[in-house]
Order: structure tokens, then C-alpha cells, then sequence
């Protein structure tokens, strides 16, 4: 398990941004409410589940799932974002990257609501795999991504890898996970820029 405290850098310009900004983000999630994903989420995890949210920022839901009656474990690398997480009642947050993910037959489900999107694409497999190793069998995974191709970074610097439902699907189906739903939409992000998404959830 990742010790509080440790530092670990996947995109330093991206962390720094997220760093400096983290008050505006938790601004922003506040007033875009709740994920409507989440509630679904929850609802198809056995009671008491262990759930990991990676890349759980401010932590809103994080704090929802421990509310639900989840066991919740948060990561995240930026430390302003792991404090504001580990103050939500019932949400045990470490600083850690997608690199920290170790382990196997761990968690009932995994939510990764636009983290891995920071992840190089070259690494998505590798990441994908871990993920799936983590899960118990059947476990269920959500992620969230902005829909595209390439990778490029945003106006404010944050490093981002862009992906199409269908090659996001192939990615999951190679790493050994069923694909049950998709969808699709836009938002603003915290750059202001409105751009569209895809949400993928999947069984290991």
C-alpha cells in the first residue's frame, strides 16, 4: 500500500497544475454535482464492497461510495487532491499514480472517472492489465475518458491521451475485461473548454 506523504511523478506539468488549481477544481465538481454515473456504480457492487477510485481528486465520489457503506480506497498524485479526499468520512486516500496499482484478487470494483486520460498511451495496456489483476473476479470497472485520438496537452498544460469508443473497447477486451455499457457526452472541463467524452463499464 502506498505510504502518505511519498511523492511520485507520472506528468510533472500536469500535477502542477492540478496542485495550483485545486481549489478551482473542487469548485467546479461542486457545482457540476454529483457524477449520475456513480449512484449505478454502487448499485451493482455487493454491500460492504472494497472499491478503489483511482485518480479520485477532490474525492466527491469517493465520499459517496463511503457513504453508500463501501470500503473506499483513494489515489491520487497530487497531494492538495489526496488531503481533500481523505476528508471525506470514510475514505482511506494515499499519494500514489496508476504505477501504484500492485496486487491481485483486491477489489470488488475500480472507478477511474477521467484519471487514466493522463495516462501515455503506450501505457494504457499495461495499465489496463494491472487493473484487471486487481479486481476480483467479476469485479467491476468504470472509466471515463475524453474522446479523440493522439495525445496532446490541454491550454493549461495538462498532458492528455485521447481515445475512440471502439479502441478504448478493443483495450478492455484484450485485457481480459466484457464491456456491458457505453456512453457518450460533452462537458467543460476545468480549462473551460467543452469537449466530449466516453464512459465505458466493465466486468473482469
Amino acid at each position: 500500500m502506498p505510504c502518505r506523504g511519498r511523492i511520485f511523478v507520472s506528468d510533472a506539468e500536469t500535477l502542477k497544475v492540478y496542485a495550483e488549481k485545486a481549489g478551482a477544481y473542487v469548485a467546479m465538481t461542486k457545482t457540476a454535482g454529483l457524477d449520475p454515473r456513480v449512484a449505478s456504480f454502487i448499485a451493482r457492487l455487493p454491500a460492504r464492497a472494497h472499491v478503489l477510485d483511482l485518480g479520485c481528486g477532490p474525492g466527491q465520489e469517493a465520499g459517496a461510495m463511503a457513504a453508500a457503506g463501501m470500503q473506499v480506497t483513494a489515489y491520487d498524485a497530487v497531494p492538495e487532491m489526496v488531503a481533500l479526499a481523505a476528508a471525506h468520512p470514510g475514505v482511506s486516500a494515499y499519494q500514489a499514480t496508476f504505477e501504484d496499482i500492485t496486487g491481485a484478487d483486491i477489489y470488488d470494483g475500480v472507478w477511474a472517472n477521467f484519471s487514466l486520460l493522463h495516462a501515455p498511451r503506450a501505457d494504457m495496456p499495461r495499465h489496463l492489465a494491472q487493473i484487471a489483476m486487481a479486481l476480483k473476479p467479476g469485479g467491476l470497472f468504470h472509466i471515463a475518458l475524453k474522446s479523440g485520438t493522439g495525445s496532446k496537452r490541454d491550454r493549461m498544460g495538462r498532458f492528455y491521451s485521447y481515445y475512440t469508443d471502439s479502441e478504448l473497447t478493443g483495450l478492455l477486451q484484450e485485457a481480459g475485461f466484457t464491456v456491458t455499457d457505453l456512453a457518450a457526452g460533452e462537458g467543460k472541463g476545468l480549462d473551460g473548454a467543452v469537449s466530449p467524452w466516453i464512459s465505458l463499464t466493465a466486468h473482469g
